[in-house]
């Protein structure tokens, strides 16, 4: 292969082998979503259906870009992530005390944080394949933990706990994909299970210092509802009501009858974080079980690309684009049905947020981008 070729040889793939399933799971995703936005409050859908057309156009571009190309740019990645995350906490828009957002005019709100996840998971990558031999050795781990640690860092002090979560199960799993040894996760298992026994003590003590009072009341909620049904645990209950009183086939979308918990404005953000009650209350049962086999499936590609791809990169890739999809599914729905303390994720590719939709998008062109590789030289 000559040099002109390989320059441009991201220009010859093969769209036979372009993975249509997982793109039209993504379509499929997105357009229910748009459905149930509408449905849950005025003025988001035409600004959602925008960043889906967009966010359409960036996961077909990434997914003609040779991943392996992207790779090479980790440490200016790396810098534009910690300079985003670094200016929103000066510069970003204040809400309920969080600095999270660029504030873009007209056109609404940019979440650095959702880009850095895709972001991140590039960085991390290139840190796990550069020491894959030393994977299991403490100095390499510390190494690639101190590194991944500041953004994540700058982020939990937005603050937005539940993505700093999000960024953890991303850095555990790809490390795990990257090869790290069996017996070094049962060293960990023995000093990290008494370590979370003690935090769960610790944060309910008056003296404690890790979380703000929000989100301490919200974990406080979840371990003793009673105590907390007329206030913080309210939304969920409610959630669980709009959910439960869907039944089997749902009320129907745009149901704005008095009976409605929807209708009733019980529910705060409902487009949000809360988006899987409006799906339990409108389109019933049914709705609920296609909605979370959509996401599962758009999972189970990703974990399938991984499987299948050409190197480690990849791998490690499709499996962090993988994990941060199932956590924030299973976080979201966790907490609309009250299984979890409530938190603020959102629903990938269904909740409104177009920070978070376009990112995804991106992540998936790069899983797209990851098949497309497979068995080329």
């Amino acid at each position: 292969m000559n040099l002109y070729e390989d320059k441009f040889r991201f220009l010859n793939y093969n769209l036979k082998k372009y993975n249509w399933r997982l793109l039209l799971l993504v379509i499929a995703a997105t357009t229910l979503g748009l459905f149930v936005i509408e449905s849950a409050a005025d003025g988001y859908a035409r600004k959602q259906l925008l960043g889906m057309i967009v966010g359409l156009i960036a996961l077909v571009i990434v997914s003609f870009i040779d991943y392996n190309f992207i790779l090479k740019f980790q440490w200016p990645i790396y810098l534009m992530a910690v300079v985003m995350l670094t200016a929103v906490l000066f510069f970003g828009v204040n809400v309920n005390g969080a600095r999270r957002w660029f504030s873009l005019g007209s056109f609404g709100t940019l979440q650095p944080s959702e880009f850095a996840k895709i972001m991140m998971i590039i960085v991390l990558t290139r840190l796990i394949v550069d020491h894959r031999d030393q994977i299991s050795q403490l100095k390499s781990l510390i190494m690639i933990g101190i590194i991944y640690i500041i953004p994540v860092f700058l982020i939990y002090k937005e603050p937005n706990m539940s993505t700093t979560l999000v960024f953890l199960f991303i850095f555990v799993m790809m490390i795990f994909c990257g090869g790290l040894s069996y017996r070094f996760i049962g060293r960990v298992c023995l000093f990290t299970v008494p370590i979370l026994g003690f935090l769960v003590w610790y944060i309910q003590q008056p003296f404690q210092v890790l979380l703000h009072g929000y989100q301490l009341n919200r974990i406080l909620a979840f371990l003793n509802p009673s105590e907390y049904q007329q206030t913080t645990a309210n939304q969920q209950y409610n959630s669980v009501m709009a959910i439960g009183s869907g039944m089997i086939n749902g009320k129907g979308l745009n149901n704005n009858t008095i009976t409605s918990v929807k209708g009733g404005n019980f529910i705060s953000e409902q487009q949000t974080d809360f988006i899987f009650s409006v799906i339990g209350e409108e389109l019933g049962f049914i709705g609920s079980c296609i909605t979370i086999l959509l996401l599962a499936a758009i999972v189970f590609e990703c974990l399938k690309v991984a499987k299948n791809a050409s190197n480690m990169s990849g791998r490690l890739i499709a499996s962090g684009i993988a994990s941060m999809i199932a956590f924030q599914s299973f976080v979201n729905i966790g907490v609309a049905t009250n299984l979890l303390p409530n938190t603020g994720l959102p629903l990938p590719f269904i909740s409104y947020g177009l920070s978070a939709l376009l990112a995804n998008m991106v992540g998936i062109g790069l899983v797209i981008n990851i098949d497309l590789q497979k068995g080329r030289r």
